[in-house]
């Protein structure tokens, strides 16, 4: 005989619906096969599950079970497992057939003559069952998207059940959004991919907008110049550094970000690695007399 589907999910005979609910998806979630797979136990425990939610969800059977238990009542075919044999196959419990054959002789529930044998053993017509199957809870995972994929849109391959599938990736997901692969796509239940977008090799996002790390020389820097740098698209721009650029100073490249965004060229200026020979010293020391300043004049440390 079946275990009491009040075991199987774990709740008293007075749980609420909700209660009823609540203990499903926790149970359907933690024995379901995507996340066992192999585990025969595991695959028995979940379909033990769904047939206890399968009574005790709908409330005719709920409360066909709660009066009859595993038969069910007279002529309805009975629950799995339960009961003794009756007429045509089905099960009829034996006190619940007592009671129903001292109404039929006692003129009871409404008199022998208005009652149909054929409802008793099972002959009679059966109306349509109002309830329908619940969707197995959704499935969540982890999935890395390539830099220009979460940026420009595209489409990602991942495995669901052994099955290779391809999902669309819109353009300008970040880290931290979740992609929906619907029950159609996979073959399964539902699938909620988390994402996280892989970082680029020169490229780092704000929002909608890149930064790229641009260093230019002490020459650059104090003159100005031109200087070549890459964009999102794959095309290279000829861009101009103003005099006077100060390391960490930005240039907008306008439209050529994520969705709209903006680029940002952030300037890191260079200058030559160890000693310098003594006329460069001395051009140097010319040059800072020259152009006296204070670059920590403002610094909130002082």
């Amino acid at each position: 005989m079946p275990r009491d589907p009040y075991d199987v999910l774990g709740v008293p005979k007075s749980a609420s619906a909700d209660e009823i609910n609540k203990a499903y998806r926790k149970l359907s979630k933690k024995h379901h096969p995507d996340r066992n797979p192999g585990d025969k136990q595991a695959d028995a425990t979940y379909k033990e599950v769904q047939a206890a939610y399968e009574v005790l969800s709908d409330p005719q059977k709920k409360a066909n079970f709660d009066r009859f238990g595993h038969a069910g009542p007279p002529g309805a075919g009975g629950f799995p497992g339960g009961g003794f044999p009756g007429a045509g196959g089905a099960t009829v419990d034996p006190a619940a057939a007592e009671e129903l054959f001292q109404n039929l002789f006692s003129g009871g529930g409404g008199g022998a003559g208005g009652f149909d044998l054929g409802d008793l053993f099972g002959g009679g017509r059966r109306g349509k069952s109002r309830s329908r199957p619940r969707r197995a809870d959704p499935v969540e995972s982890d999935v890395t998207v390539p830099f220009d994929v979460a940026a420009k849109g595209g489409a990602v391959a991942i495995e669901v059940g052994g099955r290779r599938i391809e999902v669309k990736v819109p353009a300008g997901i970040d880290t931290g959004k979740k992609l929906r692969v619907p029950p159609e796509a996979t073959g399964g239940p539902e699938v909620l991919l988390k994402v996280t977008v892989a970082p680029h090799p020169y490229f780092r996002r704000d929002g909608n907008d890149l930064l790229l790390d641009v260093p230019i020389g002490l020459s650059e820097a104090v003159l100005g110049g031109k200087v070549e740098v890459p964009t999102l698209d794959g095309a290279r721009l000829e861009v101009k550094v103003p005099p006077g650029t100060s390391g960490g100073a930005k240039l907008r490249l306008r439209g050529k970000g994520i969705a709209g965004g903006d680029q940002y060229l952030v300037f890191k200026v260079v200058v030559p690695a160890g000693a310098v020979d003594d006329d460069s010293r001395r051009l140097v020391e010319e040059f800072a007399a020259r152009n006296p300043q204070s670059p920590r004049a403002n610094v909130p440390w002082r």
